[in-house]
């Protein structure tokens, strides 16, 4: 087989499981090609993707200024590490602060990667401003959030299937219920260095918290001295009808962190947003990555500045979330027990009568649309911020039709 001969379906999949570690239970379709909101497989079947990547891809596949970007750059230079200066990474960082309304970035390459970095600037804001005592800061967490899967994030989920087995774990977290401020409240103390949050919570199934809570967060962490940081690495860049998910409630958090969408789906690209008050702890040395802020990441990254800029796409997302949201009520009691939309972005609840969320998602596979299962019975939707209400119309007809099969 040459490099531009694509294998079977069936020999794609048996090549992965005979090579790849088995930390993924993938639907069975092998994408072959991407453009916009569909996929193509190996065998010339389209797909709608209302995954998105686990909204990597708010922009869709390929997006041409995205794919413009890295060509230009890929012709000129890709990495240089940090240890030399390099002429995007100034711009990516200037234009992304203007986009949060802060002063300063420190860029990483995933997710979990902003989320550790958060993590070091709280504790060490807590000790060189704050003065709390070395050894002692606090980070406050939620039930039910995921933040990535290294062992210090995993170390403070409370979900077995990421905690188990991966033991011993970090202190100095604490976990209290997910939008309840009262308990929120009482955990906090003078050792407490900040509250970790995300505004929406993506992997639990799109549980979106009660009203008042993220201003109620922010008027606590004020009052206290302890830094609010918002995890937007997936509800962030456009996916809720907002820039930010904090927007929501007017609210404007310590530190962003931010990921998936800031490469474009083209590359890994993250990074925490902050104030000089809070991100001017970090020194030289202190940390650090050889890809964080590469040119060519840099590049994308400002491409994608630039397509939130207008805010068109944040309004796209809004007036057809209310589109999806429309599309998806009447299926309440017919298959599906509980919806839960902000913007472009929905969980939604699978009766057990009807299957599992993964059975559902399979039946959907098979009708050309992609999704997947989150937590047993339900199933996340998150198509591009560019796709059109028709077809969403269709997508939703799709799952009507795959909860009476």
């Amino acid at each position: 087989m040459t490099d531009l001969e694509l294998p079977t379906s069936d020999a794609a999949i048996a090549a992965e499981a005979e090579h790849l570690a088995h930390n993924y239970h993938p639907l069975p379709v092998v994408v072959a090609e991407g453009e916009g909101s569909w996929v193509t497989d190996v065998e010339g079947k389209r797909y709608l993707d209302l995954l998105s990547a686990y909204s990597a891809l708010n922009f869709g596949h390929r997006h041409p200024a995205l794919v413009a970007a890295a060509t230009e750059q890929l012709g000129r230079l890709t990495l240089t590490s940090r240890a030399f200066h390099n002429d995007r990474l100034g711009a990516f960082a200037g234009a992304l602060a203007d986009l949060a309304g802060k002063d300063m970035v420190l860029p990483m390459n995933t997710g979990a990667e902003a989320v550790e970095t958060g993590v070091k600037i709280a504790r060490a804001w807590a000790y060189r401003v704050k003065g709390v005592p070395e050894g002692r800061a606090k980070i406050l967490v939620a039930s039910g959030n995921f933040h990535g899967r290294t062992t210090t994030i995993v170390g403070f989920s409370d979900d077995p299937q990421a905690r188990d087995g991966f033991g011993p774990f970090a202190p100095g977290f604490e976990v209290v219920p997910y939008g309840d401020a009262a308990a929120l409240a009482a955990a906090i103390d003078d050792d407490t260095a900040a509250v970790l949050i995300e505004p929406i919570q993506g992997e639990a199934g799109v549980v979106i918290p009660p009203d008042g809570y993220l201003r109620a967060v922010r008027e606590m962490c004020t009052a206290a001295n302890v830094l609010f940081i918002a995890d937007e690495i997936q509800s962030g860049l456009g996916r809720v009808g907002t820039t930010f998910a904090c927007e929501r409630e007017d609210v404007v958090p310590d530190l962003y962190l931010l990921g998936k969408a800031l490469g474009g789906g083209i590359l890994p690209v993250s990074a925490v947003v902050g104030n000089r008050d809070v991100l001017g702890v970090i020194h030289p040395g202190e940390h650090g990555s050889t890809f964080g802020g590469n040119p060519l990441a840099a590049a994308v990254g400002l491409a994608v500045v630039g397509l939130l800029a207008t805010g068109d796409l944040q309004r796209r997302a809004l007036a057809l979330g209310d589109h999806l949201r429309a599309r998806l009520e009447p299926l309440i009691g017919a298959g599906v027990t509980a919806i839960r939309v902000a913007g472009l972005w929905a969980g939604v609840d699978i009766d057990p009568a009807k299957g599992t969320g993964r059975e559902v998602a399979e039946r959907l596979l098979t009708r050309g649309v992609l999704v997947k299962d989150t937590h047993g019975q339900t199933i996340r939707m998150a198509p591009p911020l560019i796709i059109r209400a028709t077809e969403i119309d269709w997508a939703v007809e799709q799952l009507r039709l795959a909860l009476t099969d």
